[in-house]
């Protein structure tokens, strides 16, 4: 073929052909996590209704239109009649209920609390979506690992139970070594299926997270662990008591400035029959007769509250930092675990499995002993692998159960 009809080819052949999906990293699964997450949109939905409630919060009531008529006769020949008696008049006015400053900075602070606490919950929300999303990818990707192991060991199953046959037919091999490889094939088939299962399983959690299935998935190294104050200071639950403090307190100056009553005021036009029109003007003025039995109650329900909030926050705080304490010495052990299992574990049956081929190769071995060792290096490299899961998840709930930094969740 001529150089450039090749060259043609070549690039309509690379343009046409199917494109491969790039692997799904962490990053990207947790994006799309919070994106999708429709907890973390009602929570948004929630902090909005909390902020437009917050704008009304410090506004003055709405003014009051009042209309009537006053000494209205309802006996004797002017009966329900406007025009004769003189002191008939028709009224219409206006009153407004009068808030102080104070009282209106009081409820736009409680509003505004409010208005935090709604906001923390996005936040929350969003990181609860990272952690469990988080979650679903380790397993998924040490499942994939864990069965991509399994199917060497089936690949290896299969072909030393094909030697064997041959063996046994050549007259070089028993039919016990057969029997035994057949016996082996199958555990190692058992397992495979079973692998199989539990890794479509954590690939639907993971779908379940992100939306679409992940044709294969990035490798996640290790995962930076924030110091103890980061972890405790955001600790989901510490955040959102912090905020429930704020609200309880923001409650609290509200209640104590009920104990001075809102005043209203009144101006109305009356107009008479033959007779000059009137204006009224008024003011109503609540009188506590008894604010200790009554808003001096109200006010130390809300502050009791308060204390409530602020125990309940402590108790959160101690609680974060033993979470935290408990997951550093979690990691900590499975980091030397895995060492010290990579020393004193994998390097010993790796080092039995180069023995077991070599002395297979010189006929000093059967089969069978060749299939143990590798049947036995694997299932070392499998139970490493569980150890390194176990790890990641560890440093993936350090990483990602607090709130993340910044005013977005």
């Amino acid at each position: 073929m001529h150089p450039a009809l090749f060259a043609t080819a070549l690039v309509a052949a690379l343009l046409t052909a199917p494109a491969v999906a790039a692997p799904l990293s962490l990053a990207t699964a947790l994006d799309r996590a919070v994106q999708r997450s429709e907890a973390a949109r009602a929570a948004r939905a929630s902090a909005l209704s909390a902020s437009e409630t917050a704008q009304a919060a410090a506004q003055l009531p709405d003014p009051t239109v009042r209309a009537g008529i006053d000494n209205l006769p309802v006996t004797g020949a002017d009966r329900l009649r406007t025009t004769p008696d003189s002191m008939t008049m028709k009224r219409i006015g206006i009153s407004q209920e009068w808030l102080s400053r104070e009282k209106r900075d009081a409820r736009r602070a409680a509003a505004e609390a409010m208005v935090g606490k709604e906001s923390v919950q996005a936040r929350i929300a969003a990181a609860d979506a990272r952690l469990q999303t988080a979650l679903a990818y380790l397993d998924a990707f040490y499942a994939a690992q864990a069965l991509q192991l399994t199917a060497l060991m089936e690949h290896h199953a299969h072909e030393e139970y094909e030697a064997a046959r041959a063996r046994l037919a050549s007259a070089t091999g028993g039919s016990d070594e057969v029997l035994k490889l057949a016996a082996a094939r199958g555990i190692v088939e058992d397992e495979s299926a079973e692998l199989r299962q539990q890794e479509s399983a954590a690939r639907v959690a993971l779908e379940r997270w992100i939306g679409m299935p992940a044709s294969g998935l990035d490798p996640v190294g290790n995962l930076p662990a924030p110091s103890e104050s980061e972890y405790v200071a955001g600790d989901p639950m510490v955040v959102a008591l912090q905020r429930e403090v704020d609200v309880a307190r923001g409650a609290a100056a509200v209640a104590a400035s009920n104990r001075r009553p809102n005043w209203t005021w009144e101006v109305s036009y009356g107009q008479r029959t033959g007779y000059s029109d009137m204006v009224s003007v008024g003011v109503s003025i609540p009188l506590p007769i008894a604010p200790a039995a009554r808003q001096d109650r109200e006010t130390a329900s809300r502050l009791a509250l308060a204390v409530k909030a602020e125990a309940e926050l402590a108790e959160a705080t101690r609680a974060a930092t033993a979470d935290y304490l408990s997951a550093m010495s979690d990691a900590r052990r499975l980091e030397a675990r895995i060492q010290r299992y990579r020393e004193v574990v994998l390097v010993p049956a790796e080092q039995r499995t180069a023995a077991a081929t070599a002395a297979y190769r010189s006929n000093q071995t059967t089969l069978v002993t060749l299939f143990e060792a590798r049947h036995a290096e694997v299932d070392v490299q499998r139970k490493l692998l569980t150890l390194q899961r176990d790890l990641a998840k560890r440093q993936a709930q350090l990483a990602y159960r607090p709130i993340a930094s910044g005013g977005g969740p």
